[in-house]
């Protein structure tokens, strides 16, 4: 969990531009299906998105949301490529 919120803070922070949910699109398979999704959903979080799923809103809230639209939210080239490699391993992991 600890290198779940590492990956977080580094996406989120865009200070490298690997971290290691998208080191080779291969290290994400390490993370479960619902760290994969806290770790999509932290991200846009951070970013300003409003969650309309109860179960986004019951884990994250929707206090200092700027952006209804989730393809409103200003991500970083970091975020777009951690979010790209955390959805390729739901898939293979046939995350719901």
């Amino acid at each position: 969990m600890k290198s779940l919120m590492i990956a977080v803070a580094l996406s989120a922070t865009a200070t490298l531009a690997v971290t290691p949910a998208s080191a080779g699109d291969i290290q994400g398979d390490a993370y479960s299906c619902p760290e994969l999704w806290t770790m999509r959903n932290q991200i846009y979080k951070n970013a300003g998105y409003c969650f309309k799923s109860s179960r986004a809103m019951a884990a994250f809230g929707n206090a200092g949301c700027k952006f209804d639209s989730i393809d409103a939210v200003p991500l970083s080239n970091v975020d777009r490529t951690v979010l790209r490699d955390i959805a390729r391993s739901s898939k293979r992991q046939h995350c719901s």
